[in-house]
């Protein structure tokens, strides 16, 4: 039969004082409280493959969602990088725009690129990711920004698929271009041009 172990035998007779007071009171205290509970089946069994399984689920799920946004944003820079070494059928990039959402789509990105002009017609090659879907019918637009406000339609595109897919559309800014001119995406709206911002300049 077991039987709990006196204070002298756990700290010896030879400790006096203060000291032993102390011990002695949490002696006390530890056979009042008594041996811990014992575990239940469930814990004692630890964790299941089917629990390891889901909490592996779920962070392979967030991992994923992370690295296809990060892929979504190098895809944009990259499909830029390729029409400028195409040199844009023949032409030379005299302006490369970069863009970014905003607080109605914030997690949009592109880069417009404006080519050499023919005539009067300046080429641009916009690519965007990040804008979902519109409603049929409805269209992206993209303005030149002169004095702060859109001061000219320079082209149309949709959206088709997911927002992770990048859209590559060929523009023209069909104006006399001057120094500090910009441009900005846009979605329609119920009182008319030129919409709302959903893309400006990455430095506005």
């Amino acid at each position: 039969m077991n039987r709990e172990p006196t204070l002298d035998e756990l700290i010896g007779a030879d400790t006096t004082g203060a000291e032993r007071q102390r011990l002695e009171r949490a002696h006390e205290l530890l056979l009042e409280a008594g041996p811990p509970p014992e575990l239940s089946d469930k814990l004692e069994a630890g964790p299941t493959l089917g629990m390891t399984l889901g909490q592996k689920r779920r962070v392979k799920r967030r991992a994923m969602l992370l690295l296809a946004a990060t892929l979504a944003t190098v895809l944009v820079f990259l499909a830029g990088y390729a029409v400028a070494n195409r040199g844009g059928g023949g032409h030379s990039a005299v302006i490369t725009q970069a863009l970014k959402g905003t607080k109605l789509i914030p997690q949009a990105q592109g880069t417009l690129q404006v080519w050499d002009s023919e005539a009067g017609n300046w080429p641009m090659t916009l690519t965007v990711v990040g804008l979902p879907a519109l409603a049929p019918h409805s269209y992206y637009e993209v303005y030149l920004v002169r004095g702060g406000k859109p001061w000219g339609l320079c082209g149309t595109f949709r959206v088709v698929g997911t927002p992770e897919q990048p859209v590559t559309v060929s523009l023209t800014a069909p104006y006399t271009l001057r120094k500090g001119d910009t441009w900005v995406v846009t979605r329609p709206t119920q009182l008319g041009e030129p919409g709302t911002t959903v893309m400006r300049p990455v430095s506005a």
